[in-house]
C-alpha cells in the first residue's frame, strides 16, 4: 500500500515505503481521496535526521494494529520537511497554536480541505511521557470527526483564522538606525554570561545573531558585542555540540552548557557556523588571545567533515548526517564509554584523553549512562599540569589520541547521510566554503564550491528560477532563489568572472517579477493556490533556522547596487525593508539576517577594488581583500586592462593605473591605494 513512496526523491519518504500504512505523498491525490471518502487526514511531517521521527515510525507506523486504524479511518500523508519547507512552515504554526510547541515529528489532524483541528509532535503508541497513546488519539479523533462535525469545523476555522493573522511576521514601519541598536540590546539581555549563547536550554547556536553582533562591534566599536560573540563561539567550540573528533557541529544542545547535543548534523547549520567562525577569525583578536587559534581549528574541522562526508566530487553538498544508527541508539556513533576509549588508547593516552575530553566511568547519556560526549573539559596546558607532563608532550599525544579515536570511530556503523542536494543549502555552503577557502588559502575548496554552484544553476534550472533540489519537481521556493543569487555574487567576488554577477542579476530580477507582494516584501513561494494551507500567503522575516529569504534578498539587492551602479537595486531594497522592518527590534536575534540587511541602509558599504596581475603579489592582494572582515564589504577583482564598468564613481576617481593596487572606499570616502596585504589590513583595522 505504501508503494506510492517507493520512487520518491526523498530518502525519508522512501524509508517508509515498506510500512503497512497507506501513505500518500503531499499532493492533490490525497486531498481528493479524503473528500471522496469523507475521511480526515493524518499529516506526518518528519525528516531522515530526526531521532523521534524514527522512533514514532518504529513504534506506531510499523505496528500492524495502529496501521489498521489509520487505513480504516484516515487518509495518511507523509512529508519530508526538508523537501517541503513551505508545507512544514505553515503546519508548524498551526500546531503551535494548539499545543504551544512544534518540532518533529509534527503530527497534525486535518479536515479533507487541509485545515488543522488537532495536532502535536511525538505520540507514544500506548501513552507515556505524560502524552496520550496514539491509538487512543486516532480512535477518539476519528469518532469526533464522524459524530461532531460542527465541533471539528469550528476548531478548524479558529485555527485557520489564527494562521491568517500570524502567518506573516512582516509589518511595515520605519527602518531607522535605532532599530539596530534596540535589537542588539535585546540580544545582550538574552546572552548567557556563564555559558555563552542565548537563553537557557535547549540551546541553539544562532550563528546569524553572532554575525549581527560582530557587525555591530565593527561598526560602532562596542566591546560588549565582540565579547558576546567570542564567548559564544568559544563555548560552542569547546562543547559537546562541536564534534571534537570528526569536525562539524551537531544541531543543538539539550543543556545550557553545550555538552549533550541532538547529534544530527545539518548542512545549513554548519555552513552558517563556518561563515561565523571565518568572520570572527578574520578580525584582530579580542581579549581572548587564544580565540583566533581555536577558531582556525574549528574551521579546519568543519571543512574536514564537509569534504570527507558531505561533498559530492562532481559538485554538491549533501543535506544532513543522521544522529543515530538504530531506534534504540542515541548518538552512540559519536560518544564513548571509558572502556571503549581504553581499548583504543594506551594508558598514558587514556589519562590525557580522560582529562582533556572529560571521559569518566559515569558519562552523560540517559539511555546509556556510561557513554561520554567528548568536550574540552581542560585545555592542554591544564592537562599537562594535572598529570605533571611537559606541555609539548601532551600536545603531541593529543594529536595521536584524536587520530586513534577517529580511526576507531570510522570502523563503527556510520549514521546515514542524506545525499539530496538542496539548492538553498548548497548555496549557503558554497558561500561558506568560498570564505573558508580564502581564509585557509586552499584553492581546492574554491574549485569545488564553484563547481557546485555551476551544477546547481545547470541541473536545478527551471526557466529563470531554480528547483528546490537536484532531481526534484518541487520549485518556486524563495529561499532557493535568493541564497543562490547571493552565492553567485560571492563567486563573482572570489573570481572576478562577470558571468557569476550576470547570473545573480538574472535570478534576482526573476525574484522581483515572481515573488513580490503588492505592498512590498517577498512571498516565500511562487504561484497561487495549492493544497491545504499552501493557499495562505507568507512573508517570512525570521531566521527559522536558515536565513530569512527576505533578509537574504535585501542583502543581495544591496550588493548588486554596489557592483552594478544600478540605483534600481537600492530602491528595490528600500521598498522591501520599508514593508517588513516594522517589528525587527522586537524579533531581535530571530531576525538577524533582516537586521544585517537593514545595516546596509544606515552605514556605508566598504568597496574594495583590487587591480592586479595573476602573479604572486596580485594573488596575495586578492586573497587579502577576500579574507579581511567587513560586514558590508564588496570586493571587485580586475586585471590592469579591465574597464571601469560598474565601479562606484569614488573608486574610479581614486584609480591611478598602477598594479597591484587595492582601492578601499567607504561610501564616497576613499583611502589612499595600497599595494600589499598588510597595508590593506592596516587601513581597515588601524
Amino acid at each position: 500500500m505504501s508503494s506510492r513512496l517507493a520512487d520518491a526523491v526523498s530518502p525519508y519518504l522512501r524509508s517508509a515505503a515498506h510500512q503497512p500504512v497507506a501513505w500518500h505523498p503531499w499532493g492533490a491525490e490525497a486531498f481528493a481521496r479524503a473528500h471522496d471518502e469523507q475521511k480526515p487526514i493524518l499529516l506526518d511531517i518528519g525528516a531522515t535526521w530526526c531521532h523521534w521521527c524514527h522512533v514514532m515510525d518504529g513504534e506506531s507506523y510499523e505496528d500492524p494494529a495502529i496501521a489498521a486504524l489509520l487505513n480504516r479511518d484516515w487518509v495518511c500523508i507523509k512529508v519530508d520537511r526538508d523537501e517541503r519547507p513551505d508545507v512544514d512552515t505553515r503546519y508548524q504554526r498551526a500546531v503551535q497554536a494548539i499545543s504551544g510547541q512544534g518540532g518533529w515529528p509534527l503530527t497534525a489532524f486535518l479536515t479533507p480541505d487541509g485545515d488543522v483541528f488537532f495536532g502535536g509532535t511525538y505520540f507514544p503508541p500506548d501513552g507515556k511521557y505524560g502524552r496520550p497513546g496514539f491509538a487512543t488519539v486516532l480512535t477518539d479523533l476519528a469518532r469526533t470527526f464522524r459524530e461532531q462535525p460542527d465541533t471539528i469545523a469550528d476548531q478548524a476555522a479558529a485555527i485557520r483564522a489564527h494562521l491568517r493573522e500570524a502567518v506573516s511576521h512582516a509589518t511595515p514601519g520605519p527602518s531607522d538606525g535605532d532599530v539596530l541598536a534596540r535589537a542588539a540590546d535585546g540580544m545582550a539581555r538574552l546572552f548567557d554570561f556563564r555559558y555563552g549563547g542565548f537563553g537557557t536550554q535547549p540551546k541553539f547556536p544562532h550563528p546569524t545573531a553572532c554575525e549581527f553582533l560582530l557587525a555591530h562591534w565593527q561598526t560602532h566599536g562596542f566591546s560588549w558585542a565582540r565579547e558576546i560573540v567570542d564567548r559564544t563561539l568559544t563555548a560552542m567550540a569547546l562543547g559537546g555540540i562541536h564534534d571534537q573528533i570528526g569536525g562539524g557541529f551537531h544541531r543543538y544542545s539539550v543543556d545550557a552548557r553545550w555538552i549533550v547535543p541532538h547529534f544530527e548534523k545539518m548542512a545549513y547549520d554548519n555552513s552558517a557556523l563556518l561563515s561565523a567562525y571565518v568572520h570572527a577569525a578574520s578580525v584582530p583578536p579580542g581579549e581572548d588571545r587564544h580565540a583566533a587559534a581555536l577558531y582556525r581549528t574549528v574551521i579546519e574541522g568543519v571543512i574536514d567533515w564537509v569534504t570527507t562526508v558531505m561533498a559530492d566530487p562532481a559538485g554538491g553538498y549533501f543535506a544532513s548526517q543522521d544522529a543515530d544508527v538504530g531506534l534504540h541508539d542515541d548518538g552512540d556513533y559519536f560518544t564513548w564509554t571509558a572502556a571503549e576509549a581504553r581499548a583504543v588508547l594506551d594508558a598514558e593516552e587514556f589519562a590525557i584523553a580522560a582529562s582533556h575530553y572529560g571521559i569518566a566511568e559515569h558519562g552523560d547519556m540517559h539511555h546509556n549512562p556510561a557513554k561520554n560526549v567528548l568536550r574540552v573539559e581542560r585545555p592542554p596546558d591544564a592537562v599537562a599540569r594535572a598529570l605533571d607532563l611537559p606541555a609539548d608532550h601532551v600536545a603531541r599525544r593529543l594529536t595521536s589520541i584524536r587520530r586513534k579515536l577517529r580511526q576507531a570511530r570510522d570502523a563503527r556503523s556510520t549514521p546515514f547521510v542524506d545525499r539530496t542536494i538542496y539548492t538553498g543549502w548548497n548555496a549557503m555552503m558554497v558561500s561558506a566554503v568560498l570564505r573558508a577557502g580564502a581564509f585557509l588559502d586552499r584553492a581546492a575548496l574554491d574549485d569545488h564550491a564553484l563547481r557546485t554552484l555551476d551544477r546547481i544553476f545547470r541541473e536545478a534550472g527551471r526557466g529563470p528560477g531554480l528547483a528546490h533540489a537536484l532531481g526534484s519537481d518541487v520549485h518556486g521556493i524563495l529561499d532557493d532563489q535568493v541564497l543562490a543569487a547571493n552565492a553567485a555574487i560571492d563567486a563573482y567576488e572570489a573570481t572576478g568572472t562577470r558571468d557569476w554577477l550576470d547570473r545573480a542579476e538574472t535570478l534576482m530580477r526573476h525574484v522581483g517579477d515572481t515573488y513580490a507582494a503588492p505592498d512590498g516584501g517577498l512571498w516565500d513561494r511562487a504561484g497561487e493556490g495549492g493544497e491545504g494551507f499552501l493557499v495562505e500567503k507568507l512573508i517570512a522575516t525570521q531566521d527559522a533556522p536558515t536565513p530569512s529569504g527576505n533578509g537574504v534578498a535585501a542583502i543581495a539587492m544591496a550588493r548588486l547596487a554596489e557592483h552594478t551602479g544600478d540605483a534600481a537595486w537600492g530602491e528595490a531594497r528600500r521598498v522591501l525593508l520599508d514593508a517588513t522592518a516594522g517589528n525587527l527590534a522586537d524579533l531581535g536575534m530571530h531576525a538577524a539576517t533582516m537586521l544585517m540587511a537593514l545595516g546596509w541602509s544606515h552605514h556605508p558599504a566598504t568597496h574594495i577594488v583590487v587591480v592586479a596581475e595573476d602573479d604572486d603579489a596580485g594573488r596575495a592582494l586578492r586573497r587579502a581583500a577576500r579574507v579581511v572582515y567587513g560586514p558590508r564589504k564588496v570586493v571587485t577583482l580586475r586585471g590592469p586592462t579591465a574597464d571601469d564598468r560598474g565601479l562606484p564613481p569614488a573608486v574610479q576617481a581614486a584609480m591611478d593605473g598602477g598594479a597591484p593596487r587595492a582601492y578601499i572606499c567607504e561610501g564616497a570616502r576613499c583611502h589612499p591605494p595600497v599595494d600589499s596585504a598588510d597595508a590593506l589590513f592596516e587601513v581597515l583595522y588601524p
